[in-house]
């Protein structure tokens, strides 16, 4: 057995994610619902893993000794409670399964930061309490309960890696830095709250570098994936202003702050930094930087992506 199996390819994460492995010379089975283009050392798999025997047949035919799991339903706005949701729990584990029951040994699937009860300390994966208040959330965390139990049971390595907010080109349009710089490089006046909540925000190529790191090592368990620094939406949105020159038209205070939203939300990233060894590489300005610059090429191409099947 040899290769990675790496589910939601085309997505957000999952784009930067099989460059990563490709970099490396790893032999990658990418899953999508519309394969990507042809390229060395890329066996494509197009298929729907929602649909009956789909994940079972996928890892028989792909016979990989390592799993990345990315896909869910990740479509901005609506993934907090949407009912498919429900549909990728037992999508994701009959994944898990087939892929222990074909000989698979490692395996990282993606959670969210959105399983822990969020508050204004740092959420760590040992001290916080894993309470979450969105359907989301609560389908995540319910995954990970039992991909626990099924990896025990089949002696699978199983890491579960709760991503934190990211951000980044090709990012679809609905979410904070996409939906800021695009408003702005239209020349519309953009509306935003007060912008002193915080929020760790990570980029997603480093994202996806600290999700292939952890796949490659020996790490089990809960472990953040995040910056570890939390910086008001103001600074990030003020940056994305300068960059797409547009300070004078966003409007800070012109939306209320949902009272139900905490004041800060980071990522305790000890286990990260010392049993992966990953430490972010692209600083706030540059990453702000290179989306603005993506953006405004891919609005003057027409070329913006829609909703993807990949979460964080």
């Amino acid at each position: 057995m040899s290769g990675v199996l790496l589910t939601g390819a085309s997505g957000f994460i999952g784009r930067h994610a099989l460059d990563a492995l490709l970099a490396q010379g790893q032999e990658v089975h990418a899953v999508a619902r519309h394969a990507g283009s042809p390229r060395e050392g890329v066996s494509w798999h197009e298929l729907d893993l929602l649909q009956a025997g789909a994940a079972e047949e996928l890892a028989r035919a792909a016979g990989a000794e390592r799993l990345l799991h990315l896909a869910w339903y990740a479509t901005p706005g609506s993934f907090w409670s949407a009912p498919e949701n429900e549909r990728w729990i037992d999508a994701s584990l009959r994944l898990l399964r087939a892929f222990g029951e074909a000989g698979g040994t490692r395996a990282v699937m993606a959670g969210t930061c959105a399983e822990y009860a969020w508050g204004d300390q740092l959420l760590s994966e040992h001290g916080t309490p894993l309470e979450p208040a969105t359907l989301y959330g609560a389908c995540k965390h319910a995954t990970h309960v039992a991909a626990t139990a099924i990896a025990a049971q089949l002696r699978i390595s199983l890491a579960w890696a709760r991503v934190f907010f990211l951000y980044g080109p090709g990012e679809a349009p609905g979410r904070l830095v996409s939906g800021v710089a695009r408003g702005l490089l239209a020349g519309e006046e953009v509306p935003t709250t007060d912008g002193h909540q915080r929020r760790d925000l990570m980029y997603v190529r480093d994202v996806a570098a600290a999700l292939v790191a952890l796949l490659a090592g020996e790490a089990t368990g809960a472990l953040n994936i995040a910056s570890g620094r939390a910086v008001p939406v103001r600074e990030v949105v003020s940056l994305i202003a300068a960059e797409a020159d547009g300070p004078g038209r966003v409007r800070f205070g012109a939306l209320p702050a949902r009272p139900e939203e905490p004041a800060v939300i980071a990522g305790d990233v000890q286990r990260l930094a010392t049993e992966v060894g990953f430490r972010p590489t692209v600083a706030l300005e540059q990453g702000i930087r290179e989306t603005v610059v993506w953006t405004r090429a891919a609005m003057r191409a027409g070329e913006l992506p829609g909703s993807g099947q990949e979460g964080g």
